[in-house]
């Protein structure tokens, strides 16, 4: 193994330097400045007409009309299996394509009666609920999280947590890793490159070492380890205006460089595609792509999203 060094960040928030970044980020700052001017829900609904506009200059049909021409697939929904929650926006990241334009200026929290009513949809939906997703923002920064998490694996119910591998790194979270290993809960973690370049562009100066880090803490209380039980995944997406490439041919490229140069062992990759919303399609709209994106991408979105909505 040739390992490669990585910067000590131990006992430091990232939390100082993304803002500073945010304050300097040309796009950010537009970004900020429609949102002033104009407010989230007309930027919303511009967003929307723009996606839209753009599908019809390419000439892709309607939901609907896309279902019925490859099948008819009936359009019966399905007993919920899924619950996945975001359980806020803070976040001690910006990434440039969040779907969500989480970051560390974000206040929106999940309240305790919210997740307490979570709860009880848990137990009302026993019968068909396998398993509950926890996503944010950084999900594990809400004061929320234990409880969610231990009431759900209360009722053995599968939990994953949606982790941005840095968190585990902030001051108060020392001890996060051993938590999430001692209720097994599932991490599904962001790394979309095994190279620190195209990392640090899409999320932030110093984010890939940080990610190391995580990765190497979760592995030493025996995720991604045969015979841990402890399943640790990690989530490619692309870095610019194109499709991720088929997981099992990338997959066997992570594991041989993360064990290569940083000893790091993980079950299996997902590779996603970027939605066009919120950050990703400010991206796009700036550099005059959306049109180009959604001509790429909209095929696999369509139906992606409509297997999801089947059992979630």
């Amino acid at each position: 193994m040739q390992t490669k060094a990585i910067a000590n960040v131990n006992g430091t928030s990232l939390i100082p330097e993304t803002l500073e970044e945010m304050a300097s980020d040309k796009d950010f700052q537009q970004t900020a400045e429609r949102l002033r001017r104009h407010g989230q829900a007309a930027i919303t609904r511009e967003e929307k007409q723009k996606r839209q506009r753009s599908l019809d200059q390419i000439g892709v049909p309607s939901f609907g009309s896309m279902v019925k021409d490859k099948g008819g697939i009936a359009m019966n929904r399905q007993e919920a299996a899924v619950l996945q929650l975001n359980i806020g926006l803070y976040c001690n990241q910006a990434c440039s394509h969040c779907h969500v334009e989480s970051s560390p200026n974000r206040t929106e929290m999940m309240d305790r009666s919210t997740a307490e009513q979570c709860v009880r949809l848990m137990r009302a939906k026993a019968g068909s609920l396998t398993t509950v997703d926890i996503t944010g923002g950084a999900p594990e920064m809400n004061s929320q999280f234990k409880f969610l998490v231990e009431s759900a694996r209360e009722q053995e119910l599968e939990v994953i947590d949606r982790c941005n591998l840095t968190v585990l790194l902030e001051p108060g979270q020392e001890n996060l890793a051993q938590y999430l290993a001692d209720w097994q809960v599932h991490v599904v973690a962001s790394m979309p490159c095994y190279s620190p370049t195209n990392v640090d562009q899409q999320r932030g100066h110093g984010v890939f070492d940080r990610s190391i880090k995580g990765l190497q803490a979760l592995n030493a209380v025996g995720y991604g380890q045969p015979g841990s039980g402890l399943q640790l995944d990690l989530v490619y997406n692309p870095n610019g205006i194109f499709l991720a490439p088929a997981q099992s041919k990338l997959e066997g490229l992570y594991k041989e460089e993360l064990q290569q140069h940083f000893g790091i062992v993980f079950n299996s990759l997902f590779c996603l595609n970027n939605m066009p919303i919120k950050r990703y399609v400010d991206y796009l709209q700036r550099r005059n792509k959306l049109e180009e994106y959604m001509q790429v991408s909209n095929p696999v979105s369509v139906f992606a999203c409509f297997l999801c909505c089947l059992e979630s």
